[in-house]
């Protein structure tokens, strides 16, 4: 056990999660690339959960937070901020949600958090509606409506939470329909539901669901259940902390998928968006973000250093189109990657979008999850020199790859084949 990894037990929870079995001191990073403290280099296929967006050390974006630390770090929401206002603006514009107001949080959680409390005052109901398989953060109303018991660690929640079919696709009692048979049958599973509560005050999903290991239900699943929502007055939140941003190639937001019945009423972001500096966010049409009667504020939300880092991460993934990269160098990975997974025993599916990639891993010659299996890869790719994430539910066994969206074809063949012999050598 290293002096560093000794001091961390010490001092820190039992629950605060660490990779490998040898835990991995990052000490800086420069595009793709990171090195740990002894020296080696790793091509990095995971960014910091999804929040390396564009690149290690991207000059823009320390350019700018130095700038701007060098002027003033911090006021607060009670006086006026020009970064807040002008990302603010770029981002009511990007949304495609009418009449948009933006709020600043400094994480996902917190975004979450006040989209929920946004929802439960607008509708005057504390019923959710939430995704099985689902996660939207830490704090104890996020883990209260987070459909995965793996990272659930009570039942007490200020919310009461109903969970919705639909989030994941190749599992659970409607795996084996087609897709429109799929859509339909969640929908009437929502019709059903509703039939026998009281009106909730929102449907919080994600697009693609993260931490459940990528899953990706159907195109248009969510614009069928915003019709039966409508008929209800409950709003749509769209969780997209990890999907924003264009990092699924396809579209800037993962709503965009479902977009046959409009925006959502709110969406909420992070990560990415900061390229490592501490934002998150929601946005609203104004009747919903306005309609909370009491003062508020927030004292780290909106830092102009925080600020002034997305605008420039923001100009430079519109600038350099890596939404366009992300689809192009992520379907070039994904093909990639499927066709090692059809020689290889125990993949049961690689899926994803763009750059947001998952291998669903299987013990060999059974559909059972095999999550020692995915924790050997894990190792087994470190050891080459590539780091990618885990996740799955409460099964933990897919392998989530999410590199930087400006990741090239070069590095994607890299990455590839790490992960073939990771693959193979470990089954």
């Amino acid at each position: 056990m290293s002096d560093l990894y000794a001091r961390h037990k010490a001092v820190l929870p039992d629950w605060l999660a660490l990779y490998y079995q040898d835990p991995l001191e990052i000490t800086h990073g420069e595009g793709r690339h990171v090195w740990d403290a002894d020296g080696n280099k790793y091509l990095d296929f995971f960014g910091g959960i999804l929040t390396t967006m564009t690149a290690h050390a991207l000059p823009e974006v320390t350019k700018a937070v130095s700038e701007q630390a060098g002027r003033i770090i911090h006021s607060s929401t009670l006086y006026l901020n020009r970064p807040m206002v002008e990302l603010a603006e770029r981002i009511a514009q990007l949304s495609g949600i009418p009449d948009a107001r933006v709020f600043f949080t400094t994480s996902g959680t917190e975004a979450n958090d006040t989209a929920l409390l946004l929802a439960t005052a607008h509708r005057r109901s504390n019923q959710i509606l939430a995704m099985r398989n689902s996660y939207h953060g830490r704090s104890f109303s996020a883990v209260g409506i987070t459909g995965n018991k793996g990272w659930s660690p009570t039942s007490l929640s200020p919310l009461q939470t109903l969970y919705v079919h639909g989030g994941v696709r190749t599992r659970g009692p409607y795996a084996g329909l087609s897709d429109a048979e799929f859509v339909a049958a969640c929908v009437e599973d929502l019709r059903d539901l509703l039939g026998h509560v009281r009106a909730p005050a929102a449907l919080i999903a994600e697009p693609v669901q993260g931490v459940g290991g990528f899953t990706i239900p159907p195109d248009g699943l969510y614009a069928a259940f915003r019709e039966v929502l409508d008929e209800h007055g409950i709003l749509w939140i769209s969780d997209e902390v990890q999907t924003g941003w264009g990092r699924t190639g396809e579209h800037f937001w993962g709503w965009q998928a479902h977009d046959a019945a409009g925006p959502p009423d709110m969406l909420t972001f992070a990560k990415g968006i900061g390229n490592g500096m501490s934002i998150g966010g929601v946005v609203a049409r104004a009747e919903i973000m306005n309609c909370l009667d009491s003062n508020s504020i927030s004292t780290f939300g909106g830092s102009p250093v925080t600020m002034a880092a997305g605008l420039a991460n923001l100009s430079y993934l519109l600038e350099h189109d890596l939404q366009g990269n992300a689809r192009r160098v992520g379907g070039l990975l994904i093909e990639r990657l499927r066709a090692i997974a059809a020689q290889v025993d125990g993949v049961r599916e690689v899926r994803g979008r763009g750059l947001m990639i998952g291998v669903e891993l299987v013990k060999p010659g059974t559909g059972e999850a095999h999550p020692e299996g995915a924790a050997a890869v894990l190792e087994a790719a470190r050891e080459e020199g590539l780091l990618i994430g885990k996740g799955g539910g409460h099964d933990t066994s897919v392998l989530r790859i999410a590199p930087p969206l400006s990741l090239t074809v070069a590095e994607a063949e890299e990455g590839a084949a790490i992960l073939d012999r990771a693959l193979r050598c470990t089954r």
